[in-house]
């Protein structure tokens, strides 16, 4: 579904991504991880277009990202950023619904099947409670709930999330884990996300790609990436403070 061949990235002739080679299958589920800095986020943005690698390729599905229309690209990912910023007020539904664009009629506008597709996110990720308000004036934690509704709505493939948890409180992370288990597993959804904590990632995600300096480090099951020699050269904490569950990721139920 994704594929990066030989890519690096470079920004001010400092290289951000070195010799990335990776292939994400179709219906996988993905923890990308790494220190600050270690090229997670720009990685993403290669995947999306918006940042050209200095070499190497990129493929959606199969096919060149370069021979892809921006329209074309958002009906085979959905993103969902660490924060974005709306320049005027606009209510949560008006927001999730931005995520049909991409399939929208041009001149007719929102069809049946879009508007359907909005109440579902909605539904699927709790934003009832929220109908009816300036995005603006949600917090941190509750955009970046909305943030993922709109994602949801795009029915996109692949979904692409950049900490999606970094603003949540306890039980909206578990939450957002379980979403994200249960789109992937029940609708098929490809994921591939961004995240910190360790523990929470072990237990919701099979599969581990950790960078550190731009590099891929490692790359296979939670059990296999994090030895103890790995948390302590990549992520340079000591692995006693690192507590990470005894079981397997779980499925969604």
């Amino acid at each position: 579904m994704l594929e990066l061949r030989d890519v690096n990235v470079e920004y001010r002739d400092r290289a951000v991504l070195r010799s990335i080679d990776l292939e994400v299958r179709a219906g996988e589920r993905v923890a990308l991880l790494g220190p600050n800095g270690a090229g997670k986020s720009t990685l993403l943005r290669v995947v999306t277009g918006l940042v050209r690698p200095a070499t190497g390729h990129v493929l959606i599905d199969g096919t060149p990202i370069e021979e892809l229309g921006r329209d074309a690209i958002a009906r085979r990912l959905a993103v969902v950023p660490q924060q974005a910023t709306l320049p005027f007020a606009t209510l949560v539904e008006e927001v999730v619904a931005l995520g049909r664009l991409p399939h929208e009629d041009p001149l007719r506008g929102a069809r049946p099947s879009d508007k359907a597709a909005v109440a579902a996110a909605i539904e699927q990720v709790g934003l009832g409670h929220l109908l009816g308000r300036d995005a603006r004036e949600l917090s941190l934690g509750e955009r970046q709930l909305v943030l993922l509704g709109l994602a949801v709505a795009q029915q996109s493939p692949v979904l692409l999330l950049d900490e999606p948890t970094v603003h949540l409180d306890l039980r909206h992370q578990v939450d957002t884990m379980e979403l994200l288990v249960d789109l992937n597993e029940r609708q098929g959804l490809t994921v591939l996300a961004v995240l910190h904590d360790l523990a929470l990632a072990a237990s919701f995600f099979p599969r581990f790609v950790v960078l550190d300096a731009g590099r891929i480090v490692a790359d296979g099951p939670p059990t296999e990436v994090l030895t103890q020699e790995r948390i302590r050269e990549t992520f340079r904490v000591d692995p006693v403070h690192v507590h990470l569950p005894d079981t397997t990721p779980v499925p969604s139920s």
